[in-house]
């Protein structure tokens, strides 16, 4: 079931989408070689904490840190840990934080240095655009797999492949609600979009083929191919006049 959000509630939110995304602003210049993933995770939760918030992702479902760290051909989940940074890797930083009961979800991808080739280049700047995209049709009147759509669209258009198993999602007290939103499809099914929604809507992609796996820690979602993968994420709420993306950053 849709749970829409009330504007007294969406507001809660746009405060939980602020601390999110200035979290991520606070990591990326320490995104840099020689720091440990470890090192962005407690940085991360410090400010959240600093902020009056908590970390959304620390202890859902067991997961052991308060970010996601995700490495060249690791797609989502990655667990923050001694690894340290090297000049020319591609990290995924997803942020979640809970304010007064609600919940703000991104992610950014980020080069380690200068990027290693033109492909990998390429590979963030699609996976950018086509969130750009999904939320360009995240509008009243529209259908939810519009927005599938819509990334599909940017992702195949650039040679690159959209990952299946996993999804967007909606989001508000839980970190995730109904409905779920794949980024593919058909457009012109599934429910209407109305003011009060609220959902995360989060492109993973991979440079090779979509298939993906899952790491012995039971967390890490890799590319079965080995290529590289980027992911995006905002939390967006849908208003009379359209979108409103609640995790926006100043940078």
């Amino acid at each position: 079931m849709i749970l829409f959000k009330s504007p007294a509630e969406i507001e809660r939110m746009r405060r939980a989408g602020r601390i999110t995304a200035a979290t991520i602003e606070r990591l990326v210049p320490e995104v840099k070689p020689g720091v440990t993933t470890a090192k962005l995770d407690a940085i991360a939760e410090e400010f959240m904490r600093r902020e009056g918030a908590t970390p959304s992702f620390k202890g859902y479902r067991g997961f052991p840190a308060s970010i996601c760290t995700s490495i060249n051909q690791e797609v989502v989940h990655g667990i923050p840990g001694k690894r340290r940074l090297q000049e020319g890797d591609l990290i995924s930083v997803d942020v979640g934080a809970v304010w007064e009961g609600y919940h703000g979800d991104s992610a950014v991808t980020l080069f380690v240095g200068e990027p290693p080739n033109d492909q990998a280049e390429k590979l963030v700047r699609v996976t950018e655009e086509s969130l750009e995209a999904g939320i360009g049709v995240l509008k009243p009147g529209n259908r939810l797999s519009d927005v599938g759509n819509a990334v599909q669209q940017v992702v195949e258009g650039a040679g690159f492949a959209v990952v299946r198993e996993y999804v967007g999602h909606g989001i508000g007290r839980a970190l995730h609600e109904d409905p779920q939103i794949p980024n593919y499809g058909e457009p012109g099914r599934g429910p209407e979009v109305r003011p009060g929604l609220v959902v995360a809507i989060e492109p993973m992609v991979i440079a090779g083929d979509w298939p993906t796996r899952v790491l012995a820690d039971d967390w890490t979602v890799v590319s079965v191919d080995g290529s590289l993968a980027a992911h995006f994420e905002h939390t967006i709420a849908v208003t009379e006049d359209g979108p409103e993306v609640l995790t926006a950053r100043a940078s």
